[in-house]
């Protein structure tokens, strides 16, 4: 019965911890695709991004089995679009990101009433808002 309840959040969850999963390998795949000049800083800041993504994706993970549910064994599809430039690659990251904000947006609005839940939800969207905000500042050549 209590899944019942929980049907519409788990589905949310589930879609985050794809979302999560995903991130994981496209941020270790960017990592690897880097060259250049600014190949080590940038290189590091996409390992970092994996490695929150895999510290999410583990907190997202044990919020699902909490709840009742089952984590997803499959990840959302990471397009590979073969464009490895820093601009190209920071700009596919800024799309990942912002999906990622609404999926945090909606499980923030179907959290009403638990609110251990609701400041999970707030606390990882506001780091996907850093994350948007640092790459769209990466993207800017001049002020």
């Amino acid at each position: 019965m209590a899944e019942n309840k929980n049907k519409p959040v788990l589905e949310v969850l589930g879609q985050i911890f794809q979302a999560e999963m995903a991130g994981i390998v496209r941020y270790l795949h960017y990592s690897f695709m880097i060259m250049g000049h600014n190949r080590i800083p940038i290189q590091k800041w996409f390992r970092d991004q994996a490695t929150e993504s895999t510290t999410h994706a583990i907190t997202i993970g044990e919020k699902i089995t909490s709840l009742g549910g089952h984590p997803p064994l499959v990840s959302t599809s990471v397009e590979e679009s073969n464009r490895h430039g820093v601009q190209e690659l920071l700009q596919e990251s800024l799309v990942h990101e912002r999906e990622g904000l609404g999926l945090y947006g909606k499980l923030v609005e179907l959290s009403h009433g638990d609110i251990a839940l609701e400041e999970l939800a707030r606390q990882l969207f506001r780091e996907e808002t850093e994350h948007i905000e640092e790459v769209e500042k990466m993207l800017k050549t001049s002020i």
